[in-house]
């Protein structure tokens, strides 16, 4: 079996700083909770920016050059910059990171979908919140689409190849897989391509080990053995679909935006906190952990030296 990826998806736009006091929000915090998930095994962070006042999602790019800048200083990760950002941003300020600095991987999300966080306030039993964005941003959802129309994807799939920049194709749903087909078929994807199946969103396809394996075969047919891919799951469900696909052969991700626990009922204090759960559970497994070269050997990743930061 292949060595596996691991990516840490360090801070997110889903939580809010009320529903955890270790979710990172400066960029101090989500740089150093970066390393730290280097330095417990992961060979890719997954970033998103939050204005460090508020901790709400941000798309400053002086923010996103800081974080950026700390983690190359320190270590040789994989930054996996977001192009999702913060739900309800324009387009165009989703992307500006891809042309700006030029990482060596981002996210592209592969479809539109209806993104629901609206329940969260009640299920997590929140009745104080720290800050007056919160409640209102995770209600709003429930009459929020989010965008990424066959105009968009063509918009981003230019800046990516101009820039160089490999997308990690963000699927949420199996006919998102036909949306990356049409994207392929008119040149504006390449393959391999590198597909992360994203479960248990509100709209999107629920976490199960039918469901992954009915995207991962959807996806072979499709697109033969001409792609490498990931999952991620939301809450509860993280490390059991996490490790599903460490039996089939899949990469994971793990971190605090798709989950804030560590174990049942228990919050997780850091990003390596989960990163090293799931390198024991595939050390159980008799498989092996990928470096951040290797990891950029097997994703085909154009090197530290050539991004824009």
């Amino acid at each position: 079996m292949a060595k596996v990826i691991v990516t840490a998806a360090i801070t997110g736009g889903i939580h809010t700083p009320s529903m955890s006091p270790y979710l990172p929000i400066t960029p101090e915090q989500i740089a150093e909770q970066a390393i730290e998930a280097y330095e417990a095994g992961a060979a890719v962070v997954h970033i998103h920016i939050r204005n460090p006042e508020t901790g709400q999602p941000s798309s400053d790019m002086n923010l996103f050059g800081e974080i950026l800048t700390r983690i190359k200083t320190k270590c040789n990760l994989i930054v996996c910059t977001t192009t999702g950002g913060g739900l309800g941003m324009p387009t165009e300020e989703r992307l500006k990171v891809v042309p700006t600095f030029k990482p060596e991987l981002a996210s592209f999300n592969a479809g539109s979908i209806n993104f629901g966080l609206f329940d969260l306030p009640e299920r997590m039993k929140i009745r104080e919140w720290k800050y007056p964005w919160e409640k209102q941003y995770l209600q709003m959802t429930e009459d929020f689409i989010f965008p990424n129309t066959f105009k968009s994807l063509q918009e981003f799939a230019r800046a990516f190849a101009e820039s160089n920049t490999k997308p990690e194709l963000e699927v949420y749903d199996v006919g998102m897989i036909n949306n990356l087909l049409y994207l392929v078929r008119k040149g504006f994807l390449k393959k391999p391509l590198y597909l992360q199946f994203v479960m248990g969103i509100m709209g999107a396809i629920p976490p199960s080990v039918e469901n992954l394996v009915f995207l991962h075969e959807t996806a072979s047919r499709t697109f033969g053995d001409d792609f490498v891919w990931s999952v991620c799951a939301a809450g509860r469900f993280q490390l059991p679909m996490c490790t599903a696909a460490l039996t089939m052969g899949g990469n994971v991700r793990v971190g605090l935006e798709d989950s804030l626990y560590a174990g049942k009922g228990v919050l997780a204090k850091s990003n390596a906190e989960q990163v090293e759960k799931i390198i024991r559970i595939a050390q159980e497994l008799d498989i092996d952990i990928a470096t951040p070269d290797e990891a950029r050997q097997i994703l085909g990743l154009k090197g530290l030296d050539k991004v824009g930061y």
